[in-house]
């Protein structure tokens, strides 16, 4: 003969908002290169992404001190052409969704 099992009653319900990876944004990552010099990624992130030259700097920077840098984000076509125009200059650009 079996016992009855047990069950717990719960007094309140719990509400969980899970990120689906539709809503998670893209990025596109620059990684640093043995190819390019630093001014020229600063001068591609204003020409092409429109940096201003501070923030131009302080992205080429972190992409040098740090290996790499999330340089622009949103939807995954803007992202995807972002990549593409700084492959396009001769960046070593790539995308990956947040999270």
């Amino acid at each position: 003969m079996s016992s009855p099992m047990a069950t717990p009653e719960l007094d309140e319900a719990i509400d969980v908002d899970v990120a689906t990876s539709e809503n998670l944004p893209w990025m596109c990552i620059v990684w640093d290169d043995p190819v390019n010099l630093m001014s020229y990624v600063s001068y591609v992130f204003q020409t092409v992404l429109g940096y201003d030259k501070k923030r131009a700097n302080e992205l080429m920077m972190q992409v040098h001190t740090e290996g790499k840098a999330a340089v622009s984000s949103g939807e995954r076509d803007k992202v995807e052409a972002d990549v593409k125009k700084l492959q396009v200059a001769g960046l070593w650009a790539t995308m990956q969704q947040a999270g």
